[in-house]
């Protein structure tokens, strides 16, 4: 399997520039789900954010539906989540605590990356068949 490697950078959260490495993380699994990470100083400590997409390129109709179908629930007591459609593909950013243990933070992305991956795969599966729904005559 091929690994992804990525760099987590502290951002500036009054600049937004990154300024610092923080880590490195290997991530063997589902990392073409990943659109950016990074970590931000906030007033309850360090928090790690990951921007998750849809791996692939969405059809016009299923921008909406995913969103329909996506189950953010799958991720309480895990990490926070909210919607961050500021992308041509669905997004969501989860924000979680950040822990300066490489191996602590690589098992909660890759938990974090699980648990998304099987979320996409049951909202694909929900609406394959639902196109005419979301369609509204624009074909």
């Amino acid at each position: 399997m091929e690994e992804t490697v990525f760099v987590i950078m502290l951002k500036n959260k009054t600049t937004g520039f990154l300024e610092k490495e923080l880590a490195v993380l290997d991530i063997t699994e589902n990392a073409d789900y990943i659109v950016n990470i990074f970590v931000s100083e906030e007033d309850d400590g360090m928090k790690l954010h990951i921007k998750l997409s849809t791996a692939k390129d969405v059809e016009d109709w299923e921008y909406n539906a995913i969103y329909d179908y996506y189950d953010t629930d799958v991720f309480k007591g895990t990490a926070e989540i909210e919607e961050a459609d500021d992308d041509y593909n669905p997004v969501w950013e989860i924000v979680t605590d950040y822990s300066e243990d490489p191996t602590e933070i690589e098992n909660r992305v890759a938990k974090i990356l699980e648990i998304h991956k099987k979320e996409m795969e049951d909202v694909f599966d929900t609406i394959k068949d639902k196109e005419s729904e979301y369609s509204d005559g624009e074909q």
